[in-house]
């Protein structure tokens, strides 16, 4: 499944992120903690360059702590390179943030005099703006459940010397990866115009199956353990009531119900990547 979901205004904030670039002494990556691999675009590293780089894990309390205990220990390791977590439970401020800032401006030995820009950046949907309020300690960004709600770029004042810029959810043109797209289309990052929902629980389904069978089982009140997805989606219809007169499933409420679980985090902690996946042919610059 190559997904092809670029809308125009993506290319323009292309444009004016290379274009902010020269002003920027630190760059911060959002990425989501369930697919930090998938959810980081090939494109910010190509862009950032050599500029020192935080990477927030974010929804962490979504995913497995464990897992995201790796993924943290991996970036910290890169150079110029540091690493964050948010969650709901251990929510980021504006000092935590600027405190690794100032650590990764002083060893990249940048002699830029303040005020310092930070450029935020990230795909659709990883919780991008909903963060930006919480570190700026206000509500600035826009926000909503659909990708691309943020349309261009703003600048936001974090104190006297450091000073945050917002831009616009970020994909690449063509994700050739089927794997990397359906798992993004998991969390929800492509519009659900851009891919049918059957077919991400299919993919969802054979994960969890493999993964988390223990969490499928007490969600939805299992007692055996389906051998297909298609069976763990037929006892999901079952158990939901989504079997209609003659048999006749509906598999799109099916799906949008485990779909819609995962993503709330109503499964449980979940992560659908480790960073065994970077031994896999390189995709990422800087990962």
């Amino acid at each position: 499944m190559a997904i092809n979901w670029y809308p125009g205004h993506m290319h323009k904030a292309k444009k004016e992120l290379v274009k902010a670039m020269p002003a920027t002494a630190v760059f911060i990556e959002v990425l989501d903690a369930r697919i930090p691999y998938a959810s980081s675009n090939p494109m910010l590293g190509e862009i950032r360059g050599n500029i020192p780089c935080l990477r927030i894990l974010n929804k962490a309390d979504l995913a497995e702590s464990r897992t995201n205990q790796l993924w943290q220990a991996h970036f910290n390791g890169l150079k110029n390179s540091a690493c964050l977590l948010n969650g709901l439970q251990d929510k980021l401020s504006t000092d935590n943030v600027l405190s690794v800032c100032r650590k990764l401006l002083r060893s990249s030995k940048d002699n830029r005099n303040s005020p310092f820009q930070i450029v935020i950046a990230g795909i659709p949907n990883v919780g991008k703006s909903t963060l930006i309020n919480q570190i700026a300690d206000r509500k600035i960004a826009k926000t909503g459940n659909e990708p691309a709600v943020t349309k261009g770029q703003q600048r936001i004042k974090l104190d006297l010397d450091w000073y945050l810029l917002d831009t616009p959810g970020l994909l690449w043109p063509k994700i050739e990866d089927p794997d990397l797209g359906y798992r993004l289309a998991c969390i929800g990052t492509i519009r659900n115009t851009a891919v049918e929902a059957e077919d991400i629980a299919w993919f969802a389904a054979e994960l969890l199956l493999r993964d988390y069978w223990p969490a499928l089982s007490k969600r939805y009140e299992l007692d055996a353990k389906p051998g297909q997805p298609e069976d763990l989606l037929l006892a999901i219809a079952s158990a939901r009531g989504c079997v209609g007169k003659g048999g006749h499933v509906d598999w799109h409420k099916t799906a949008e119900i485990l779909l819609n679980d995962f993503r709330s985090g109503k499964l449980g902690s979940l992560s659908l990547e480790t960073p065994s996946i970077l031994n896999q042919p390189a995709r990422l610059p800087g990962l």
